[in-house]
């Protein structure tokens, strides 16, 4: 199901209702007002209408503790609706941090490796404590909210994933596993295996 933009907030909360789990894609950057910044000067494209979707399905959803996969732009607005606060621009705030934004290679191009930690739910589900990723962003994580961990970093310090471990499924990567699960890196088939696996689990809890 595909949450449409522009629904009132009870029109959307019925829909809203009917959900077991939440995935949120990739897409444009986050407006800085929704973390108490001003726009920096390399900002890129916002969508304030998916911005207010987005978080407020997410309050709900947060509340609910409903099962929850970031992704991309995912973690961002993710990490922001729980509290925390994002780098507009990685080449400009964090120097010496190489290049995120390499979509030209491909979903399949694993362009650097992260580190994962070794007590987090995501090497649980992963298996491993370190593996390559795509990248095609220029904003990420800057503190991540309460109650979340880093469960991943890049070698230059990007955050590459948050999660939250008092919570039934909460996870946010920074890459994009939907290109990799079934190519470079099989082991991300098993992080969408797991949020399916928490929805189904939710759903029973649910009708029980």
């Amino acid at each position: 199901m595909i949450l449409p933009i522009g629904l009132d907030l009870d029109g959307l909360h019925q829909i809203y209702r009917l959900l077991d789990g939440l995935l949120l894609p990739g897409g444009v950057d986050v407006a800085p007002r929704h973390y108490g910044q001003e726009p920096h000067p390399q900002l890129g494209e916002v969508d304030e209408g998916r911005d207010d979707l987005e978080l407020a399905v997410l309050a709900w959803a947060l509340a609910d503790d409903l099962p929850i996969l970031g992704i991309c732009r995912g973690i961002q607005v993710l990490a922001v609706a729980a509290g925390g606060t994002l780098y507009q621009d990685i080449p400009s705030q964090l120097p010496g941090a190489s290049r995120h934004e390499v979509r030209e290679f491909g979903a399949h191009y694993m362009a650097h490796e992260i580190d994962i930690s070794p007590t987090s739910r995501l090497a649980a589900i992963l298996g491993v404590t370190r593996t390559g990723v795509n990248t095609f962003h220029h904003q990420s994580v800057c503190a991540a909210p309460p109650g979340f961990i880093v469960s991943a970093l890049s070698a230059d310090g990007v955050v590459e994933a948050i999660e939250a471990p008092a919570r039934r499924f909460t996870i946010g990567v920074q890459c994009h596993p939907e290109g990799l699960w079934n190519t470079t890196v099989p082991e991300f088939a098993r992080l969408f295996a797991a949020f399916v696996e928490a929805a189904a689990n939710r759903s029973l809890a649910q009708a029980g």
